[in-house]
């Protein structure tokens, strides 16, 4: 069956997520309606299809998963936290995603210990308000690892991010804009579902001709 955005979104929405988050590495679960929007601009871009990819603080697998589905030659899955990896490896493992062994590496690290080189890097990375920066570190990754960045931020800090893309010989080809659900799973949030404005930035790294 042909996979489209419509039904990349149904997928993704069927995996395991986070129980009981932890507020000091902000593991905000990505929507899979927004995943499967950006996963979906990206297969349009030919940046996924036959790619090499990684998913930087990959979280629970949805970036990575889903890139997978959309015929992503492999996927690096890079998370520190156990507890987050233990999930990753139940969702890649699921039978009816039929994703095989070769097909992808779960490194249970932190992002500053990986080095391989990769087409492109996918993103969801802290948004920088429990611990200052956190979302800095993550770009300075991603642009020492691919040359096609996709990378999720508060759509406030646009203009930073612009400017570290900038200093990094980066340019913003493209920014989706999406209402980011966040759901109640911490202890200070107080409503079921608090919306914030997010921008996925699409960042490339011209090639010398």
């Amino acid at each position: 069956m042909e996979m489209t955005k419509s039904r990349l979104a149904i997928r993704l929405s069927q995996l395991d997520t986070f129980d009981n988050a932890k507020e000091g590495l902000e593991q905000y679960p990505t929507d899979s309606e927004i995943a499967a929007s950006v996963l979906w601009e990206a297969y349009m871009h030919g940046d996924i299809k036959g790619k090499l990819i990684a998913d930087l603080g990959a979280g629970t697998g949805i970036l990575g998963i889903g890139a997978l589905l959309l015929g992503a030659k492999k996927v690096y899955f890079v998370e520190k936290d156990a507890k987050a990896v233990k999930l990753l490896k139940q969702n890649i493992e699921k039978p009816s995603y039929k994703v095989s062994a070769g097909s992808y590496e779960i490194i249970n690290d932190d992002i500053s210990d990986f080095h391989k080189k990769t087409d492109v890097v996918l993103e969801n990375p802290p948004f920088g308000t429990r611990q200052k920066h956190s979302d800095a570190a993550f770009l300075k990754k991603a642009f020492e690892t691919a040359g096609i960045i996709y990378t999720l931020h508060k759509s406030s800090t646009g203009k930073y991010i612009t400017e570290l893309a900038k200093k990094n010989d980066f340019a913003a080809t493209n920014i989706y804009k999406f209402d980011f659900p966040l759901k109640r799973t911490m202890r200070h949030h107080t409503r079921r579902i608090h919306r914030i404005r997010v921008s996925c930035f699409r960042l490339e790294k011209p090639k010398l001709i």
